[in-house]
């Protein structure tokens, strides 16, 4: 389908997309489960993470709907102030990323538009001598709303000076694919993250892909 259309730009994700904060987080949960003597603890974890990416972008749905995204993320960082949480510094990178952005890069504008705050994009970007590929970097501190509200997206392609239409966002969720299609962006999803081939279908992605690093070979 990509290669049918006019693209201009590609916007990222960061979360299951070109960082491996998925597989970090069921680790963390096995150890967790192990301590407590847990059968299969590394199975399980998988299982509960996985349970909860549904529940999760529903949250993120009636969050945006409900127009609250600016007060909860307000909230979510005084807490984490509160309790002495650090910007976390050991973020791991998706295999074959890194050659596929190389790959991309003076071909296409590339962004990033991720909920994460900016001081953990920057840390990730910096950690693997990334922030140089990309030409605007979209965070949970750019706009009033987050995805699956289209103004990160739209404010991408604003910051690239790339209309909206023009440009594809690259994402493992629903909320990714939702906030791509209200924009009037083309929405290729991953599989190399939590979602589910199944809900990415019924979200109407445009195209789905078993991992991120094949996005190169499509363009």
């Amino acid at each position: 389908m990509l290669d049918r259309i006019t693209v201009d730009a590609i916007l990222f994700d960061l979360d299951g997309t070109l960082m491996d904060t998925d597989d970090q987080a069921v680790e963390t949960l096995a150890r967790q489960l192990q301590r407590l003597h847990w059968p299969c603890p590394q199975r399980a974890a998988r299982r509960l993470v996985m349970a909860s990416e549904t529940p999760g972008n529903a949250l993120m749905t009636l969050v945006d709907v409900l127009g609250l995204d600016a007060p909860l993320m307000v909230l979510t960082d005084r807490l984490r102030r509160w309790r002495g949480l650090r910007t976390q510094d050991n973020f791991r990178v998706i295999a074959g990323v890194e050659e596929m952005l190389a790959e991309l890069n003076g071909r296409y504008r590339l962004a990033v538009v991720t909920t994460r705050g900016l001081a953990e994009a920057e840390v990730f970007l910096d950690q693997y001598d990334l922030r140089g590929l990309f030409d605007a970097l979209v965070t949970r501190e750019s706009t009033w709303r987050l995805k699956p509200h289209p103004a990160p997206i739209r404010r991408a392609a604003r910051l690239l000076g790339v209309p909206v239409e023009r440009c594809v966002m690259v994402g493992d969720t629903t909320v990714d694919v939702r906030a791509a299609r209200r924009a009037g962006a083309w929405a290729v999803a991953v599989l190399c993250g939590l979602g589910e081939r199944e809900e990415l279908e019924r979200a109407d992605a445009h195209l789905i892909l078993e991992h991120t690093a094949q996005l190169s070979s499509l363009l």
